[in-house]
């Protein structure tokens, strides 16, 4: 057959153009590199400084990381952070910029849609809000959902607020480990309101209050939690108890439990700022009652400014940040330890095994470490 046969044959294929790649290799090579290269600690303070939230959240991403060359970093960045709201020489408290307010209550109380209904409430009127959303880690898997953004759909695209969330990694008290840090940059950002939504477990979610300016309890009426709402664990520390969901056919529900609330809180001491706690309601859906909210907030800040307890509870929390970074930086120090790496194996294994009393184990490995 002649070669003008063959090329008019059915069975001959012609080729087709080649598809261009799915991927925009020029594009991916800028990601690659841009990942690779780690922020100098002055671009990350010139991103904070000037509010830049994409710059804000790799910051927080480096404190809360367990490299030791991120920790140098971090430490540098917060160092610098800090100082902005340095003590005088002549330990004068400065006049805090912004507003620390922790938020707890269990879980389905309405937490995050409270945050947004405040929060939007906040950003219309001049505020700049930073949500720091701690969600609960698996003790199996270690990982966290970190939904926080979708719960809070309009806050989360609002220019003047930033959500980050953080999961709880297995930390006491229903906070992250890195949130003090993570409040830190934050103010040096510009964010003058601080919500710290915590887990809501109960009467252990307690550390939130030593980091706090203001301390919120939120409640529910009508859902067979009176008696957890006056337990003294949670009671005691609340500036406010507010009982949320205030609307439709609750609202008679929750009339009733706020006298029941109001009630109670005649049973307990004074608290340490001088503050006596109150009972209000809101509900998050209609907005109504959020604007009191704040201004009851503010009438707290104005009081404990006057009398000197603001002040003393930020140094109050300075104090605790000193504890909690020895801390941190000697159980990070014990556990990188190479040399003591095998024998943490050799033992947990003979304390499995029933070999070993688990308190002489501790007791020798810590000879050695100390040694």
């Amino acid at each position: 057959m002649s070669d003008s046969k063959e090329n008019k044959s059915a069975l001959n294929v012609m080729k087709g153009t080649s598809q261009p790649s799915p991927i925009n290799e020029e594009a991916a090579n800028k990601i690659r590199s841009h990942k690779a290269r780690l922020l100098t600690t002055k671009e990350y303070l010139n991103g904070i400084f000037s509010g830049n939230r994409t710059i804000l959240s790799k910051a927080i991403t480096l404190i809360e990381s367990n490299l030791p060359a991120h920790k140098v970093k971090a430490q540098e960045i917060i160092g610098e952070c800090l100082k902005q709201a340095a003590v005088s020489p002549s330990g004068i408290c400065p006049p805090a910029q912004g507003i620390r307010i922790g938020i707890t209550g269990v879980p389905g109380v309405g937490k995050s849609t409270f945050i947004e209904a405040i929060g939007n409430y906040l950003t219309s009127i001049g505020h700049k809000v930073a949500v720091l959303a701690i969600d609960p880690s698996s003790s199996r898997s270690k990982g966290s959902i970190l939904g926080d953004k979708t719960r809070m759909e309009e806050l989360a695209i609002d220019p003047s607020a930033f959500i980050r969330p953080s999961p709880s990694a297995g930390s006491i008290g229903g906070v992250a480990r890195k949130t003090r840090e993570t409040i830190i940059l934050c103010e040096a950002a510009g964010f003058d309101v601080i919500f710290v939504e915590t887990v809501g477990v109960g009467q252990s979610e307690t550390a939130v209050h030593g980091m706090v300016d203001f301390f919120l309890l939120l409640l529910l009426a009508g859902a067979g939690d009176e008696l957890q709402g006056i337990k003294r664990g949670i009671i005691e520390m609340a500036d406010l108890l507010l009982i949320n969901k205030a609307d439709g056919d609750n609202i008679r529900k929750t009339l009733l439990a706020k006298t029941e609330y109001s009630n109670a809180l005649h049973l307990f001491p004074p608290s340490d700022s001088g503050w006596i706690p109150c009972v209000d309601t809101c509900s998050s859906l209609t907005k109504e009652g959020i604007s009191s909210i704040w201004d009851r907030i503010l009438e707290y800040r104005k009081f404990a400014e006057k009398n000197g307890y603001f002040c003393k509870k930020r140094m109050e929390q300075n104090r605790q940040i000193f504890y909690e970074s020895i801390e941190e930086t000697l159980k990070s120090n014990f556990f990188s330890r190479k040399d003591l790496s095998q024998q943490l194996k050799k033992l947990e294994l003979e304390i499995i095994s029933g070999k070993m009393n688990p308190y002489v184990a501790a007791h020798r490995l810590l000879g050695e470490y100390f040694h």
